[in-house]
């Protein structure tokens, strides 16, 4: 985390802190500063502080924002709604849909304390049974939200299961082309393939959409490193589970490739290789992840336009923090894993 000026960039904190003592009176006692979390490539994610007590705010990145991504009621809703579930989730504390104190919505959760393992090297430190354990303990995590039962949640009404992976390769085509600014015939090529090989998806659940072991927190105070919380929720919808564990796989195969974009912690001795990650997947759920091929490919592509929408911010000069300047490479290496995947070459 790196600390930043009074004002960082995407906060006024002055209308920040008058609209928070309006709408939750007396919950910050005193100054209130900010600080930015670096590392995340898509919302930005800020650490409050009245000196007592820290918060975190979530907003959209600045510039260039796609339509429908970076949804923050999305993520606020299902985090609210999972609070009392077996999935570790912040404490929701307030929503702001409109766009008068920080030019976009945002939204305010608990801080919860714990690391987020994204390097290798720290991770390694562990050890290789508890690298081993808890990567087994992402699995679980995974399982326990794809056997929630939505309704009962109150999330009966957050997608629509059907048709579910033919709008997400509408969705991710569009946004490739609302950010396109070169040729990428790769990433064209592996996106006709997924649209001709469908699969026939299973039982519908909550889907994370971007679930990886970066975006869970870690507390190992005590040499268990429970699972605190589980975060960036702003792709979750009701769809097709198998996409978030071939998604999971795709970070497994590609642990450090990029020079660092895509995380290394998954080479760390003892983490699960990606075949273990499966079964157990199906184990935990009864679910057997047919077709992994496809949506291991589809993670690639779904990657690799993220990646694309990263290169065109960084080239407007419009994105925060360090290591953007690398994302333009990423594309064209994800297309190939995910041709790859799918015996293409």
């Amino acid at each position: 985390m790196s600390e930043t000026p009074a004002d960082p960039p995407g906060l006024d904190l002055g209308r920040l802190r008058n609209h928070l003592d309006r709408e939750l009176p007396g919950l910050v006692q005193g100054p209130l500063t900010a600080s930015l979390i670096e590392g995340g490539r898509s919302n930005l994610t800020y650490v409050l502080s009245d000196g007592a007590t820290r918060w975190v705010l979530r907003r959209p990145p600045l510039g260039h924002v796609l339509a429908t991504a970076h949804d923050m009621g999305r993520e606020h809703r299902v985090m609210t709604a999972l609070r009392d579930t077996d999935v570790p989730v912040p404490r929701t504390l307030l929503l702001d849909s409109g766009t008068d104190v920080l030019g976009a919505p945002w939204y305010l959760m608990e801080h919860v304390p714990g690391t987020a393992h994204r390097d290798a090297a720290p991770f390694a430190a562990l050890g290789a049974p508890r690298v081993q354990a808890l990567g087994r303990r992402l699995v679980d995590t995974l399982a326990a939200l794809h056997r929630i039962d939505p309704a009962a949640v109150g999330l009966a009404d957050f997608g629509r299961p059907d048709g579910y992976l033919e709008r997400q390769l509408r969705r991710w085509s569009t946004q490739l082309a609302n950010s396109r600014s070169r040729d990428l015939p790769a990433v064209d090529r592996l996106h006709g393939l997924l649209a001709e090989r469908l699969p026939v998806p299973p039982a519908p659940a909550l889907v994370h959409g971007d679930y990886r072991l970066d975006n869970v927190l870690v507390d190992g105070t005590d040499g268990t490193d429970v699972i605190t919380a589980v975060l960036d929720w702003e792709m979750s919808t009701l769809g097709d589970p198998l996409t978030d564990i071939g998604l999971l796989v795709m970070y497994t195969e590609l642990a450090g490739v990029g020079g660092g974009i895509i995380p290394s912690a998954a080479t760390a001795p003892g983490f699960p290789k990606p075949d273990e990650l499966v079964a157990r997947y199906a184990e935990s759920t009864g679910r057997q992840a047919a077709d992994l091929d496809w949506y291991v490919a589809f993670a690639s592509f779904k990657l690799a336009v993220v990646a694309e929408g990263i290169h065109y911010r960084f080239q407007q000069g419009r994105t925060l923090g360090a290591g953007f300047e690398r994302a333009g490479e990423m594309a064209p290496v994800l297309a190939r894993h995910g041709l790859s995947t799918l015996k293409e070459n």
